[in-house]
């Protein structure tokens, strides 16, 4: 799938620059045409001479070229490619591309693509484990690049953990699998719930869950990418999302959610309910805060709120595709079998709290597809932005093939 297509490949300043070579030359033989991109710095770690030869074309590191003068164009460099590669990306760059600082090449080139950016991290496992580095990738993935998961192994410190740059190998493969399926969803409409709701109790409190909204961003983003036009309906989240085919409605509580929901659900091809939606809220919300009284603390008399999933398998036409989430604690089958008869869904996405690296306030999920026909498929422990591929795709497969 790569043959014809225009790739920049931008090299920063780290020791896995080497594999570069690698991974240029794996591009070549696909049959793309390669554009290098180096930081200053990449040029300590291997020779801009070896990446020109592999790619039969100037590496380009400055924004004029040292003997002629000639301006680099990062304008008509971000129109050229299909998708840009930064591999290695080293804590540094992707921490001037999270937050727009452009005073390199290979920086204001990111800034002026238009095609996917995928984002291979290499780094010390301090370093990609500290708050910064993980929030500098969060707002990335929220941007809609694509992260490359470094791989855990010996690193250049000789420490062992997380940090290594994926290999060259698996780094066309994504790229391929890219191209592969992209655009697949095009025309279809799909609409997506995402986050907690809050219930308010007073003007300071509320009744709510841990929910980040970060699996039902992901799915967001992975419709959005490959070609769907898509309504993210959002509980309170801090997470951004651009992408021009994701219009996002904001919400707070269950109830803002269902109109929300029902306003929209007439023309869509999918609903994809992945929103922690709060089961009760407070039957009378009080206009002024609660003061603490030296006698009993107040009751709260709790109502339940709509049931959104079950309401939209209410309305279902034929045709649409209807897909829930389900987060359980125990009796996980069980509870998942009940959910997906009773809310007329097509499959369910199962995920349980005693799995490590699942659930609430992580990057990471572990999931089981539970359809109607009764078939199962398990998936491992990995980021969701591949467990919303893992998802898309069996959608795509299985329920929209027509």
């Amino acid at each position: 799938m790569l043959a014809g297509k225009n790739i920049i490949l931008g090299i920063t300043g780290g020791i896995a620059a080497y594999k570069a070579a690698s991974l240029v030359r794996l591009l070549v033989k696909a049959g793309a045409e390669v554009q290098v991109i180096m930081t200053p710095n990449a040029k300590e770690f291997i020779a801009p001479l070896t990446l020109s030869t592999l790619s039969g074309k100037p590496v380009i590191s400055e924004f004029f070229t040292a003997n002629t003068g000639q301006w680099n164009s990062h304008v008509d460099l971000g129109l050229w490619a299909d998708a840009m590669i930064v591999a290695p990306a080293t804590a540094s760059t992707i921490a001037k591309m999270a937050n727009g600082v452009a005073d390199n090449m290979l920086v204001t080139t990111y800034l002026s693509a238009k095609a996917p950016v995928f984002v291979a991290p290499a780094m010390d496992l301090d370093m990609f484990k500290h708050p910064t580095t993980k929030r500098n990738l969060d707002l990335l993935r929220s941007y809609g690049n694509h992260i490359i998961e470094p791989a855990a192994g010996e690193l250049a410190s000789h420490l062992i953990g997380k940090g290594r740059m994926e290999e060259p190998e698996n780094i066309v493969k994504v790229l391929d699998a890219y191209f592969d399926q992209s655009l697949d969803m095009k025309g279809r409409r799909v609409l997506i719930t995402a986050g907690p709701t809050y219930e308010k109790i007073d003007p300071v409190r509320f009744i709510g869950n841990f929910s980040s909204g970060k699996q039902g961003f992901a799915l967001a983003l992975e419709c959005a990418e490959r070609g769907a036009q898509v309504t993210l309906v959002a509980g309170p989240v801090s997470l951004a999302i651009e992408h021009p085919g994701v219009n996002r409605i904001d919400v707070t509580s269950a109830d803002e959610m269902h109109r929300a929901v029902l306003d929209n659900i007439e023309s869509q091809d999918v609903a994809i309910m992945c929103a922690a939606v709060a089961d009760y809220k407070v039957e009378n919300e009080l206009d002024h805060k609660i003061k603490r009284e030296k006698g009993d603390a107040p009751t709260l008399v709790l109502v339940k709120n709509p049931d959104i999933a079950k309401a939209v398998g209410a309305v279902k036409k034929p045709g649409q595709v209807l897909v829930g989430f389900a987060l359980e604690t125990d009796n996980e089958d069980v509870y998942a079998h009940e959910k997906l008869a009773k809310k007329n869904l097509d499959f369910i996405v199962l995920n349980s709290l005693k799995d490590k690296g699942a659930g609430f306030q992580v990057d990471t999920n572990k999931v089981k597809i539970i359809e109607s026909d009764g078939s199962e498929t398990i998936f491992p422990c990995k980021d969701k932005r591949m467990v919303a591929k893992d998802i898309v795709d069996l959608l795509n497969a299985k329920y929209l093939k027509s």
